[in-house]
C-alpha cells in the first residue's frame, strides 16, 4: 500500500474515533449526569433524524428543508463570489477604484451579517430576497478581503521582470497577479461559504416558513428538544459536506499550494 493511501485511511481512523469519542461521551453525560434531564442521548437523536427523512416536519421531511435552505444559499454565494473577487482584484490594480471602495468597504466589514436582518426586512421584506441578501452580504466580506490580499501580496519582483520583458498589465495581471492570487481567493471562498451557511440558518430563524433554521426555532417553541437535535444535526453535515466539496475543487484547481491538499 502506498504512502498517500496509508496516511488517508489513519486520517480516516482518525475521523471515525474522535466521532466515537464524542457519541460515548455525549451518551455517558445524557445517561448519568443532569445534562440528560434536558438533552436526549445520540441513540435517540440518530433515530429522530433518519425517522424524518420520511416523515415530514411542518411542510417537510428533513432532505426537503435541507433543499430549501441550499437554494437559498447556492445562488447568492455564487453571485456575491464572483463580484467580491472581481471587485477585490480590481481593488489590487488600479488604485482609483480602491480609494472608491475602500472606506465604504472598511465601514461594512466590521459589521455583523445579523445586523442587517432588520433593515434586510424593510428592504425586501419577509421573503427570501432578504435572505439571499444576507447571504450574498456574508459571502462578498471575506470574498473581497481575501481576493484583494492575494493580488497585493504578489511577487513585485516578478511583476518587475514581466513588465521589463514587455508585458502589458493584462499580461501581468494573468501571468503572475492572478496565479499567486488563487490560493487567497479559495480561502475567501471557503469563509464565505461558512460565513454564508451560517447567514441562512440563522435568516430562517428570524422569519421563515421552512429550512434548517425553521426546523430549530419551530422545535423551540414547541419545546421539542428531538426536532431541535435534528436540524442542528443536519446542519453541521451539510456545512462539512459543503467545505469538504470545496476544499476537493481546491485540490484540484489549486495544485501548487498545500492547503488543497
Amino acid at each position: 500500500m502506498s504512502k498517500k493511501w496509508k496516511d488517508r485511511l489513519t486520517k480516516l481512523l482518525y475521523t471515525v474515533v474522535s466521532f466515537l469519542v464524542f457519541g460515548l461521551l455525549w451518551a455517558f453525560l445524557s445517561s448519568f449526569t443532569a445534562v440528560g434531564q434536558f438533552m436526549p442521548g445520540p441513540i435517540k437523536t440518530l433515530q429522530y433524524f433518519f425517522a424524518h427523512f420520511a416523515e415530514k416536519i411542518g411542510p417537510g421531511t428533513i432532505p426537503y428543508h435541507a433543499v430549501m435552505s441550499l437554494k437559498r444559499v447556492i445562488p447568492a454565494y455564487i453571485g456575491a463570489s464572483a463580484v467580491g473577487v472581481v471587485l477585490g482584484l480590481l481593488m489590487a490594480m488600479y488604485w482609483p477604484i480602491d480609494a472608491i471602495v475602500r472606506p465604504i468597504f472598511s465601514i461594512i466589514r466590521p459589521i455583523p451579517p445579523v445586523a442587517w436582518i432588520p433593515l434586510a426586512i424593510l428592504w425586501f421584506g419577509i421573503d427570501d430576497k432578504s435572505k439571499y441578501f444576507l447571504i450574498a452580504l456574508a459571502t462578498f466580506v471575506s470574498v473581497l478581503q481575501n481576493a484583494y490580499d492575494g493580488a497585493k501580496a504578489a511577487d513585485q519582483q516578478l511583476v518587475g521582470v514581466a513588465r521589463m520583458l514587455g508585458a502589458n498589465d493584462r499580461n501581468v495581471f494573468l501571468t503572475v497577479v492572478l496565479p499567486g492570487a488563487v490560493p487567497y481567493i479559495f480561502a475567501g471562498l471557503q469563509l464565505g461559504l461558512n460565513a454564508a451557511w451560517g447567514q441562512v440558518v440563522g435568516s430562517e430563524m428570524i422569519r421563515s416558513v421552512d429550512g434548517l433554521g425553521w426546523i430549530i426555532i419551530r422545535g423551540t417553541d414547541n419545546n421539542n428538544i428531538l426536532q431541535e437535535l435534528a436540524g442542528i444535526v443536519t446542519i453541521g453535515i451539510l456545512g462539512y459536506a459543503l467545505a469538504a466539496t470545496m476544499r476537493f475543487i481546491e485540490s484540484k484547481l489549486v495544485r501548487w499550494n498545500r492547503r488543497g491538499t
